[in-house]
């Protein structure tokens, strides 16, 4: 058996074992008649990725057939693989190289007890889509409007792009949102073929013409040191260093520095009436 023919094998055993443990029941199916294997049969998963069925009864025979990335997706997705099973079905499938899902980090208790140990310096765990995932009572005391909003638009872009009256205001907003747009354009190459990164760009273009603009200039940058000046509306002016650490695989660890003292002093106080309105 060749290498080739070996890892044909492995993905046929792979992807019948995890088949076989997805029941109809989990996917909002109805049981039907009794089942000679369990879990889903070959054409429900079929149905459910929105693949052919004779093409997905190929693949899982281990024939060779060239698999794309996006088809791939579809198949994890129903599935309901995990970050390293999603690995592994790529390089099964012949896939050197394989994007990380925007939703496959995790927040560990690890990485919010350093948030929380941060104190008066605000912090938050971002993925590659700019959606906040974790933070600190500093974070959320600078930016109470994103944190309590609804899960699809707890997003940094989201909130600066259309957000018109926030409690703190960056004051150095087109410079820096238009660096936002283009490190998110980086980000965004890994994951074009998901349609979740597609629909939140669909979106946030309808209700922003200026994102739109941003968007269709198609510059393209890297995460790295800002300096960011706002204006709250209880504190007034606030410099900070922002610096992006990766937390883990699709996770960024920002965290906001005071550039002076006065803005030291100031987030202390912020926090301070925070924490007494509790």
């Amino acid at each position: 058996m060749t290498v080739a023919e070996a890892k044909r094998a492995d993905l046929s055993a792979f992807l019948r074992t995890r088949r076989e443990r997805i029941t109809p029941e989990m996917m909002d199916l109805a049981p039907g008649p009794r089942r000679r294997t369990p879990g889903l049969r070959r054409e429900e998963v079929a149905q459910l990725a929105g693949v052919g069925v004779t093409w997905y009864t190929w693949l899982e025979q281990g024939r060779p057939i060239n698999a794309s990335t996006q088809v791939l997706d579809a198949i994890a997705r129903t599935l309901r693989l995990d970050s390293a099973e999603r690995q592994h079905l790529y390089r099964l499938a012949g896939h050197a190289e394989v994007p990380a899902s925007a939703d496959s980090g995790q927040v560990t208790p690890e990485i919010q007890g350093i948030l929380d140990r941060l104190g008066d310096m605000p912090a938050c765990v971002s993925n590659g889509r700019c959606d906040a995932l974790a933070w600190n009572d500093a974070y959320a005391a600078l930016f109470p409007e994103l944190v309590s909003a609804p899960e699809g638009e707890r997003n940094s872009l989201w909130h600066t792009c259309l957000n018109p009256a926030p409690s703190t205001v960056l004051l150095n907003r087109d410079q820096e949102l238009a660096r936002a747009v283009a490190v998110f354009r980086g980000a965004y190459s890994r994951h074009a073929d998901d349609p979740c990164w597609q629909d939140f760009v669909r979106r946030l273009s309808g209700e922003s013409a200026e994102f739109a603009r941003l968007w269709a200039r198609q510059d393209v940058a890297d995460p790295g040191p800002r300096v960011k000046v706002f204006k709250h509306v209880n504190v007034g002016e606030l410099r900070f260093t922002t610096t992006s650490l990766t937390a883990a695989p699709e996770l960024r660890l920002i965290v906001y520095t005071p550039r002076d003292d006065e803005t030291k002093s100031a987030m202390g106080r912020l926090l301070g009436k925070k924490r007494s309105a509790r």
